[in-house]
């Protein structure tokens, strides 16, 4: 299951909640009659979108079953998710963020740097979050930087400009 949103709090007394999306195209993920998944007390919970709209570049979601300000606020925090066979397909050269976190990472001369425990930032600006040996590197996510991603493999050659990966060692 890949991450889409993550519930940020509740909205109103009607039950409706904010959701920060971890996807590029949120109108359409969160659309009324849109499945999600969560997880509950250790069981995948079903939830049925039966309203969006869109504020502040944020859905406002109200979810069938969920009609108080309590039930809504206990949902906070909570990660939505989607089966990874239901994401829609990117343009080459684009990634889903889960597609790269557990790729190794090494430079073009071959030197291991770590593994991607993570991508923040957005399309317009992400970097990867690389577990190395003396800390967390960050590596901008950007194609003179990244020059080969090879998702099968679980691999990304780097050209880190020099000091870089100096800089970014904690």
């Amino acid at each position: 299951m890949a991450v889409v949103g993550t519930i940020a709090r509740a909205h109103g007394n009607r039950g409706q909640v904010i959701v920060n999306p971890e996807t590029d195209f949120p109108a359409e993920r969160f659309q009324a009659g849109a499945v999600v998944f969560m997880e509950d007390a250790g069981s995948i919970r079903t939830l049925h979108v039966v309203a969006m709209r869109m504020q502040r570049d944020r859905p406002v979601i109200a979810f069938d079953g969920v009609e108080s300000m309590d039930g809504a606020e206990a949902l906070a925090g909570r990660e939505l998710r989607v089966p990874v066979e239901r994401l829609a397909a990117l343009p080459q050269d684009t990634f889903y963020h889960h597609d790269l976190v557990g790729c190794r990472v090494e430079t073009r001369g071959g030197d291991d740097v770590g593994i991607v425990s993570r991508v923040d930032g957005t399309a317009g600006g992400s970097r990867l979050i690389v577990q190395g040996r003396r800390g967390d590197v960050e590596v901008p996510l950007v194609a003179d930087i990244c020059t080969a991603i090879d998702i099968a493999a679980k691999r990304i050659v780097i050209e880190p400009p020099q000091g870089l990966l100096d800089l970014n060692e904690r």
